[in-house]
């Protein structure tokens, strides 16, 4: 029984890092590549992997099914994999989503790599690599096969058009605070005066043109910060505010953004937080 790594494990392998390069490493992350390892990594590597640890003998599925249950299970898994982060100090950005469906998928590969082991050489799934369909004796089989290609090769191509081309009809800058560990829920509530705390503010532009931008953070109605900044299209803007209230008494912290002509406000938003004085 050989040992030697399966090929299609080794490709998985190689995608994956080969993804962590292109989306994080300048200027690589500035190539179509990025999009397109992306595009894999995300719709199909996560489903083959988990695919191939769940059925390492080749009867278990035919080529056909183990394409179309990759997609399936990869589209299932992704989102679970970012709901779960949501509810981690890392919260839902690039890279530890990044980092999780990279180490997921290569946490299946291993899995996938030692059941095969496990398995005869004549009983173990071994891709060919060829652009070679074995359709059934069954007529109605024959149908059933022809379907699931074409609406595999349909999803795909949707799928990609999609994101590739999006829309430029719909042309709006996302604003957004997230709390002190990067995530939706955990914002301050209650404070006392002199203490400081730390939000996430967070503006995407998705205007298709450069864009200027000015954040206004007010207590009350008293300006504390004004930040500007000019972001190209589907560039996304983070930073760490740091304020401090003063007054006693429930107080309302409001972000306003302003774009363009930077004199009517495009977005607000607020958190109430109850202040009592430090002890």
């Amino acid at each position: 029984m050989t040992k030697k790594i399966p090929l299609d494990l080794l490709i998985v392998s190689a995608t994956v890092i080969a993804t962590i390069l292109f989306v994080l490493v300048p200027p690589l992350n500035e190539t179509f590549i990025r999009t397109l390892l992306g595009l894999v990594t995300v719709l199909f590597l996560p489903g083959y992997s988990l695919t191939c640890a769940l059925f390492p003998k080749k009867k278990d599925l035919d080529e056909i099914e183990r394409i179309a249950l990759s997609f399936g299970l990869s589209i299932a898994v992704t989102p679970l994999l970012g709901l779960i982060l949501n509810y981690t100090p890392f919260g839902i950005r690039l890279t530890p989503i990044l980092i999780t469906l990279c180490a997921f998928t290569i946490a299946c590969t291993i899995t996938a790599h030692i059941r095969r082991m496990k398995v005869d050489e004549k009983e173990r799934f071994n891709p060919s690599f060829k652009c070679k369909i074995q359709m059934p004796e069954k007529k109605i089989d024959q149908i059933l096969t022809i379907i699931l290609i074409c609406s595999i090769l349909a999803s795909i191509t949707a799928v990609v058009y999609v994101i590739i081309t999006p829309k430029q009809g719909e042309k709006f800058t996302e604003f957004y605070v997230l709390g002190p560990g990067g995530m939706a829920y955990d914002y301050p509530r209650n404070m006392q005066t002199g203490e400081n705390t730390t939000v996430i503010l967070g503006v995407v532009n998705h205007e298709y043109i450069q864009t200027g931008y000015l954040i206004q953070v007010l207590w009350e109605n008293l300006t504390i910060k004004q930040i500007p900044i000019q972001l190209d299209h589907n560039q996304t803007f983070e930073r760490n505010v740091t304020v401090a209230p003063i007054e006693n008494g429930t107080q309302k912290l409001r972000f306003i953004l302003y774009k363009e002509n930077l004199t009517e406000a495009y977005r607000t938003l607020h958190l109430i937080i109850e202040v009592t004085t430090e002890v």
